[in-house]
């Protein structure tokens, strides 16, 4: 009997908190792209931005074919966290700094209404998806009394009077605390500001997917892996999308709500790739505040509170993020996150779930939504920092907006052929300067010898005089080759214990333990080396 590989579910060997109540098992399925078809848009990506864009435009009459590459919401829609808020990680006054207090202003005009977006549709479908409006709150990292917490309470208090200025009611608090923090850590006075909102993300995708599959012009493909998205003709322009099986979706518009673009660089060589990480542990039904926290750190926590069960909630609480690939402490950031929880929460129970997901990270703050470079026809959603769910609600609005020649104010802000700042540039370069060092990994071996490789792990084999082969050993013993080179730019690819995949330290790209292709901007999977390999790989069901 074949068994699924995991990967085709979610992009890691962790599950998130959300199967928890809407398991795998629960997700709808659908057919393989097995002919050459005709639409007038093709939405690559099953998660939040192509779910959005595909409801507003199939609302308006607009036939659209949906392509996912796994099976439905498989990439980081089903492993974030849950947030929806108007709040920009680097927050507004270096936004403003970067985009000028009108562009700060569209972000949180854009944010707002994506906030209620979600709560309009959920109410419209009768979604039940935990869905409510709640506040924020931002706190400062240090203890009260310790060196820092002084000059960040002011930073606090700047941010509090910027967000004023762009319409949030905020409010800088001395002495606030969070109902149920009880521990003896005090980390007291904080920004308060309301209209902030949460649900449970995987519910609230497939609720609208459940409503998109009951339309005569939406039909959606699973197991269609994109290959290619090509503009093709002078004057009357039309987008050809190919499948890893030769089948071509033609269309006049084509949208890649793929995380990130499914392209050598242009935009992909703007953006900085982090992992995050996440854990949901226990605590009793209305012992914590229903929030949403910050603090200041960089990089940062950020807490929220789920449902469990009759007893108990859970409380998620992620932060520690790291550049993809150059890293793997993940045992250590998953206690560091307990510890925290532990040390303020003293209610807490049990860690039932930790995971990991992926960030991008735009050079000047601002997500990249509209055409995509060099195209006419071809738009992309990508750059979340750190608000990806929000980011693909707008993105739902703006391409549809842009598809049908509606102006929308929005595209002066995330225009992805906009020019980035030049105050950026040296960071940029820097930045550059870093990714590029990575391809020291063709210099570097992780093992010496295949039997030096556990059960269950894997790691890169790098002869002197030969390809470095990506190697995964499985739990039986049985010894799978991959080619370790990325097939996007030939990166090096590096063993993530903690999710059991490949991931490339230079564009950020990732593939299951079993090659398979899970975040772009690599196109397909990793080459196998042998015949195990490749029959590891059909097995996946994406050879």
């Amino acid at each position: 009997m074949t068994t699924k590989s995991h990967f085709l579910e979610t992009s890691g060997e962790n599950d998130p908190v959300w199967i928890h109540a809407e398991p795998y098992s629960k997700r709808p399925q659908y057919k393989k792209l097995t002919e050459d078809t005709k639409t007038d848009v093709c939405v690559i990506g099953s998660g939040i931005a192509g779910v959005s864009v595909s409801y507003e435009l199939v609302q308006r009459g607009v036939n659209v074919v949906m392509l996912e590459a796994r099976d439905i919401l498989s990439g980081e829609s089903g492993r974030t966290s849950g947030h929806l808020s108007s709040g920009i990680d680097s927050g507004f006054v270096e936004l403003a700094s970067k985009r000028g207090q009108s562009g700060a202003q569209l972000a949180v005009n854009s944010h707002t209404y994506a906030i209620n977006r979600v709560g309009e549709i959920s109410k419209e479908l009768g979604i039940e998806c935990e869905y409510r409006q709640l506040p924020g709150y931002d706190i400062s990292q240090y203890e009260k009394g310790q060196d820092g917490h002084e000059d960040d309470v002011k930073g606090l208090q700047e941010e509090a009077k910027k967000m004023n200025e762009l319409g949030i009611k905020a409010s800088f608090k001395e002495g606030f605390a969070v109902n149920g923090w009880d521990g003896k850590v005090d980390q007291r006075d904080a920004v308060t500001y309301p209209g902030q909102a949460t649900f449970h993300p995987t519910k609230y995708i497939l609720g609208v997917l459940k409503w998109l599959t009951q339309q005569p012009n939406f039909q959606c493909y699973t197991l269609s892996r994109v290959m290619s998205v090509e503009e093709k003709g002078l004057l009357n322009k039309e987008v050809r999308v190919t499948t890893q099986e030769g089948h071509t979706v033609t269309c006049a518009n084509a949208v890649e709500a793929t995380c990130i673009p499914l392209q050598k660089l242009s935009v992909v060589g703007e953006l900085k790739f982090y992992r995050t990480y996440c854990i949901a542990i226990r605590v009793p039904k209305g012992s914590v505040e229903d929030c949403l926290l910050y603090d200041s750190k960089d990089p940062y926590h950020y807490v929220r509170l789920t449902a469990c069960d009759e007893k108990d909630d859970y409380l998620i609480i992620g932060g520690n993020d790291h550049k993809v690939g150059q890293e793997n402490e993940a045992d250590q950031r998953y206690s560091e996150l307990e510890s925290w929880v532990r040390a303020r929460f003293t209610q807490a129970g049990s860690v039932d779930y930790k995971w990991s997901g992926q960030t991008l990270e735009p050079a000047d703050y601002t997500a990249f939504i509209g055409k995509n470079q060099g195209q006419s026809h071809v738009y992309i959603c990508t750059g979340d920092f750190g608000n990806g769910l929000t980011h693909g609600v707008i993105a739902g609005k703006l391409i549809a907006d842009e598809i049908m020649g509606f102006e929308n104010e929005w595209s002066k802000l995330y225009n992805p052929k906009r020019i980035p700042p030049l105050s950026k540039i040296p960071e940029t370069i820097a930045h550059d300067v870093q990714i590029n060092a990575q391809y020291k990994r063709f210099l570097q071996s992780d093992v010496r010898d295949i039997e030096d490789i556990m059960p269950g792990e894997g790691g890169v084999l790098n002869p002197t005089t030969k390809t470095p082969m990506a190697v995964y050993k499985d739990d039986k013993g049985q010894v799978h080759k991959f080619s370790a080179l990325c097939p996007h730019m030939k990166g090096v690819v590096c063993w993530n214990k903690d999710e059991k995949s490949w991931d490339c330290p230079v564009h950020g790209s990732r593939f299951g333990k079993d090659g398979v292709g899970i975040m772009g901007p690599a196109k397909g999977n990793l080459s196998p080396a042998d015949e195990a390999s490749e029959a590891l790989m059909k097995q996946a069901g994406t050879a």
